[in-house]
């Protein structure tokens, strides 16, 4: 008798392209703002292309890096949740493709197509988890270790899909804003990273595996 033929693994985005779902494709420019903290919340974002930084405000004008995303990442969820505004302004920081599917038409994919369901409650559970240490990051761990991690964290390191390396630019100023600190205690760790031979600079900013070091560090 012959073996069952291996279940193809489900593909996402082939799924949001092909499937009749109603979505539309929204380009950005480096620098260009997707939506903003504050605006009403009616749809989902699918980044398909490009980087996209989340920050949020405080009503003193504090600003702060919650997030950088990546190619298949969902964001602007909330609004299926019941959140009626942003809780962040979403930035492409380099040319961008996001796919925009409406708050009704997301509910209908996810009631209706389980393997899709499936892999974005997945997602979910995956961003709960990267928050919870991303807390416990900030009140126990020192700004030397915190920016190792975001560094790992950025690589896409332990994901064996992902080349450890950043190929987009990241400023300094953001790696501040993402992890609490100045742009010159910044300045300092990346100094002393690169001379350890943690990273380098070649045509971008390649991160070693071996930064991990620096966070499993006492």
């Amino acid at each position: 008798m012959p073996k069952p033929r291996k279940k193809s693994p489900f593909e996402v985005e082939k799924y949001l392209r092909t499937a009749g779902v109603a979505r539309k494709i929204e380009t950005y420019g480096k620098g260009q703002t997707i939506f903003s903290q504050g605006e009403p919340c009616h749809a989902v974002m699918y980044l398909q292309r490009g980087v996209v930084k989340l920050t949020v405000t405080s009503s003193s004008g504090k600003e702060a890096v919650i997030a950088l995303l990546d190619a298949g990442e969902f964001f602007g969820e909330g609004c299926i949740a019941g959140q009626p505004l942003r809780s962040a302004t979403a930035i492409a920081t380099e040319p961008s493709s996001v796919l925009v599917i409406g708050k009704q038409e997301m509910i209908r994919v996810l009631h209706e197509e389980h393997e899709f369901s499936d892999r974005f409650v997945s997602y979910m559970l995956q961003r709960n988890v990267r928050v919870e240490e991303d807390l416990a990051d900030q009140l126990f761990n020192s700004s030397e270790k915190r920016l190792a991690r975001a560094l790992l964290l950025v690589a896409r390191y332990g994901k064996e899909e992902q080349p450890e390396k950043i190929v987009a630019k990241l400023s300094q100023e953001t790696l501040a804003e993402m992890i609490g600190t100045t742009r010159s205690r910044v300045s300092f760790f990346m100094n002393r990273f690169r001379k350890l031979g943690y990273i380098k600079y070649n045509g971008g900013l390649e991160i070693n595996s071996s930064l991990l070091r620096v966070v499993l560090h006492d």
